[in-house]
Order: C-alpha cells, then sequence, then structure tokens
C-alpha cells in the first residue's frame, strides 16, 4: 500500500491518540493531580485538537470537496462540528484548576461531542480520505494528520 492510501488509517490513528489523551486528562483530574499539570496536560491537549481540526478546514476538507462533492453536506457538518468543540475548547482552557467537579464535568461535555464527531468522521470520509491521490501529501504529511507523542 502507498503511503497515500494510508491518510484515512492515519485518521483514525491520531483520533485514537486523542481519545487516549483525553482519557489520561480524565484520569489526571480524577486522582487529584497537581492544578499546574492538569493546566498543562489540559493546553497540551486543547493544541492538538485545535491543529487537528484547523488543518482538516484547511488542507483535507477542500480537497474531499473538490474531489467528492456528495461529501460537502457531510464537511459543512464536521466544520460546525468543529466550532462547537472549539467553544468546549475554550471554556476548558479558562477554567483555573479549583473547581474539579466543574472540570470533569466539561471534559464529560467534550468527550460525548468528540466521539460521536470522531466516530461520524471516520463512517463518513476515511474511503475518500484513502482514494485521494494528491502529490503535495506524498512528500510531507498534512499538519491535521499529525501528533505529538512527547
Amino acid at each position: 500500500m502507498n503511503q497515500i492510501a494510508a491518510f484515512g488509517t492515519q485518521l483514525i490513528e491520531v483520533h485514537d491518540w486523542l481519545r487516549s489523551e483525553l482519557a489520561r486528562l480524565r484520569e489526571d483530574l480524577e486522582s487529584g493531580g497537581r492544578p499546574a499539570d492538569l493546566r498543562a496536560h489540559c493546553l497540551a491537549f486543547c493544541t492538538a485538537v485545535t491543529r487537528h481540526h484547523t488543518g482538516e478546514d484547511g488542507v483535507a476538507f477542500p480537497a474531499l470537496a473538490e474531489r467528492h462533492p456528495e461529501l460537502r453536506p457531510v464537511i459543512a457538518q464536521l466544520e460546525e462540528d468543529h466550532q462547537l468543540v472549539a467553544h468546549l475548547l475554550e471554556r476548558i482552557e479558562s477554567l483555573d484548576g479549583s473547581d474539579p467537579e466543574a472540570a470533569l464535568s466539561e471534559l464529560d461535555g467534550l468527550t460525548a461531542i468528540l466521539e460521536s464527531h470522531f466516530t461520524f468522521e471516520e463512517r463518513k470520509i476515511v474511503a475518500a480520505l484513502d482514494a485521494l491521490d494528491l502529490p503535495e501529501w506524498r512528500d510531507h504529511r498534512p499538519d491535521y494528520l499529525a501528533r505529538d507523542d512527547s
């Protein structure tokens, strides 16, 4: 399989990594982690999700819409989801760590939205992503597929 055929699979891998990071953040909150550590972890997670969604909106979705016009309504729904997720991320970033219950509540809402979003996206666009043959993606992995494993 050539590298381009794996972009749908790479999308799923990034989603799985984001799911595990979200679970790790929840575990940290539930175990009463130090506010500074939680804030750093939360900001790193929020940054990763934002980078992923910004890349999809700017790179993947326009390419898909051009080559698969029938996916435009799906893409519009995914972009709407991105706006909702961005709002939730802003709310989470604004928490100061003094109220773990509020943080867990916000995290629960984010988890529900992201899981629904990831599942819908995987079901609707992975096959189309795998079929894309974009020369500029052959040599440089798009940012929306990047993850920070540090």
